[in-house]
């Protein structure tokens, strides 16, 4: 046994003699360097495990009034690494089995030992000793990855019952680690049609790879996530399922505005580009009629009114589409968005006193600034009032406006009973010249989207037919 660096050996044994025996064995070792020390006081012995003063222990089996079996317990409980050696008088294999479970690297009869017997006993022992202190290593490595990711990660078993998940799996879901291992994670994914798939592709494949899922969380609400899973075998052989959920609702949100925004962009473009050509000729025909006024009698004069009535009309309708098309010009300043809902009330105040809504409003105890222009962000909260208060058809209408405070923004939450709006419908709703109303032109949510971006605020909607909508509208605090 060869070593280039001296090896610290404590026996611990409350007979010298047995100590002498042992240590003259260890000592006779060729080619190799201890350093050997005796303890026979049980306390004694257990500090200096606790604060690993040695790479090697030699425990004897009888300690006076406590045994080697008991020091080995306590020094598993109090995470010792460092190899322990069970020494006894007389083998015993009950002994022998229960140090073993407990932790003991080998166990010898001091009757039987010999310089021999000790060197492969010494060598297993440190190899041993170094390969499992690795492997914990690597285990604390990647366990501290695990835990630490920003992706939630998970492990389940075949039917993906979850058996350990990190805290951004526990943080996405909305509850504890102890909780969510009673679970599984098909309780949390959307659409029976996409639990389905999940099955059939983790049987007839082995894994899952970028499938978009919905997940409903604890707390009710829905997170976009894209679902990773591959099945796998443990060291024992047994199956088991790995797993990644990526967050990606922000990345969702920020495509849909953009997607809006050139939606809008592009829909401006179009809007002047027909407004200056319909405005042109729109001028020659009042020139034309101004001439047509002074020299026409009376009995015409009703066809002139009207020409020059729609003349006006097709022009208001223009201004009203440039308007609607143009980047909203806002004055910032420090305001309560407090102030800015109660005021938008008090302008639909008449409207849900007519159609005898019930008005329930929630804010907390003090005031959520933002840097806005109160007087465009009252046209924005009106237009979606008088949407939910056009959606209540029955006679028990309910309309809830909530604002909830976060740890960096303020939720605006404008929730009705009315009719709801078709899922079809949804990704449509703040498109110009979109509506289902049977008199509406569309401009109205276009207009508050506007509003909304140009106060770099996003809007999401929530609904299902015959049961109500919700518009979330999230601000940045100000700073």
């Amino acid at each position: 046994m060869q070593s280039s660096r001296q090896v610290r050996i404590l026996i611990i044994d409350d007979d010298e003699d047995d100590f002498i025996l042992t240590s003259t064995f260890i000592q006779g070792i060729q080619d190799s360097h201890f350093e050997i020390k005796w303890c026979y006081n049980y306390k004694k012995a257990l500090e200096s495990i606790i604060r690993k003063e040695f790479d090697l222990y030699f425990v004897d089996y009888r300690l006076g009034a406590k045994t080697g079996i008991d020091l080995l317990k306590e020094a598993c409980d109090k995470n010792c690494e460092e190899p322990i050696i069970l020494l006894t008088g007389k083998g015993n294999s009950a002994i022998d089995k229960q140090a073993m479970e407990m932790g003991a690297v080998d166990y010898l009869v001091k009757s039987e030992l010999t310089t021999e017997k000790l060197e492969r006993c010494i060598r297993y022992a440190l190899e041993r000793a170094a390969t499992m202190k690795a492997l914990k290593a690597n285990e604390r490595k990647y366990r501290n990855i695990f835990e630490k990711s920003k992706e939630a990660v998970f492990t389940t078993n075949e039917e993906l019952v979850f058996k350990d998940v990190n805290e951004s799996m526990s943080a996405l879901i909305g509850c504890g680690k102890a909780e969510l291992l009673n679970m599984d994670l098909y309780q949390f994914i959307e659409g029976e049609s996409i639990r389905g798939s999940i099955r059939d592709r983790l049987i007839a494949n082995g894994e899952v790879n970028d499938l978009e899922v919905e997940v409903l969380n604890n707390r009710g609400k829905k997170r976009n996530c894209i679902l990773n899973l591959s099945l796998e075998k443990d060291s024992h052989n047994d199956r088991y399922v790995q797993g990644i959920l990526h967050d990606i609702t922000n990345q969702k949100k920020t495509e849909r505005a953009t997607l809006l925004a050139e939606k809008l962009a592009a829909t401006g473009r179009l809007v002047r580009t027909l407004a200056h050509e319909v405005r042109n000729p729109l001028s020659n025909i009042h020139m034309s009629l101004e001439q047509l006024t002074t020299s026409t009698n009376n009995d015409d004069r009703i066809y002139l009114d009207i020409i020059e009535r729609n003349g006006r009309r097709i022009n208001d309708l223009i201004t009203e589409l440039l308007t609607s098309s143009r980047p909203t010009e806002v004055v910032f300043q420090k305001i309560p968005l407090q102030t800015a809902i109660d005021e938008t009330i008090n302008a639909a105040v008449d409207r849900i006193t007519l159609k005898q809504i019930k008005l329930k409003v929630s804010y907390p105890e003090f005031p959520c600034y933002v840097n806005g222009d109160k007087e465009k962000l009252k046209i924005a909260f009106l237009n979606i009032l008088i949407n939910a208060i056009e959606a209540i058809s029955h006679s028990k209408g309910e309309l809830w406006v909530a604002l909830i405070p976060n740890e960096e923004n303020y939720a605006v939450e404008i929730t009705d009973n009315g009719c709801g709006i078709p899922a079809e419908n949804l990704s449509k709703l703040f498109e110009p010249y979109f509506t289902s109303k049977r008199n509406g032109i569309g401009l109205g949510l276009a207009s508050t989207l506007n509003i909304l971006q140009s106060h770099n605020a996003t809007v999401e909607v929530k609904s299902r037919v015959e049961v109500g909508t919700t518009f979330i509208l999230t601000f940045n605090q100000a700073q």
